[in-house]
């Protein structure tokens, strides 16, 4: 089975806010497993579901996990909310649907979020470091948010003006190889 694809930038998908998980079926368990798939391969740390085109409020997460081979320990978590936040920290953030980017963002240096498993248990949980990052990073792509848009707007546009000069070449390419139709 193929891997589902992540959207990029500027996909107008990624700016849809994400509607709450009513219940755990089985529909949404193999999306949270094709999700863990994806996170892995891509690689990455986190992966929420408007990423790979479902507009429901749940991620994935492996804060621990590097490609150098620590164990994977993914979480699915469902309908996460930010309780508290405290502090103020900068983080040098990147993301699977920002191709070729990273940037500076300020966060919220403590969170404190409930969410939902899979089995339909809530837990509440204090987060620092890159977890606290990694929830508020996820979080704000369900509500239809991209790291891009919390940096300045003069960077903001400087990336998407080199990221749309991207895509016209790659489909100039795909014409001239006959791909496109």
């Amino acid at each position: 089975m193929a891997l589902r694809p992540v959207l990029l930038f500027p996909d107008p998908r990624l700016k849809r806010v994400s509607s709450p998980v009513d219940e755990v079926t089985d529909a949404l368990r193999s999306l949270a497993a094709d999700m863990i798939e994806v996170m892995y391969d891509e690689p990455g740390i986190g992966l929420a579901a408007p990423q790979v085109g479902e507009a429901v409020r749940m991620v994935v997460m492996d804060t621990e996990w590097t490609e150098e081979g620590n164990d994977r320990d993914a979480r699915v978590i469902i309908n996460p909310e930010i309780l508290e936040r405290e502090g103020s920290v900068i983080w040098t953030e990147g993301c699977l649907s920002v191709p070729d980017f990273q940037a500076e963002v300020e966060r919220a240096a403590q969170v404190t979020v409930r969410y939902t498993d899979l089995e339909g248990e809530e837990h509440v949980e204090e987060c620092d470091e890159l977890r606290a990052v990694c929830f508020q990073h996820e979080i704000d792509h369900l509500d239809g948010v991209l790291f891009v848009d919390r940096i300045s707007r003069l960077k903001r546009t400087l990336y998407t003006k080199k990221r749309k000069k991207a895509l016209k070449l790659e489909e100039e390419e795909d014409v001239a190889e006959g791909r496109a139709f």
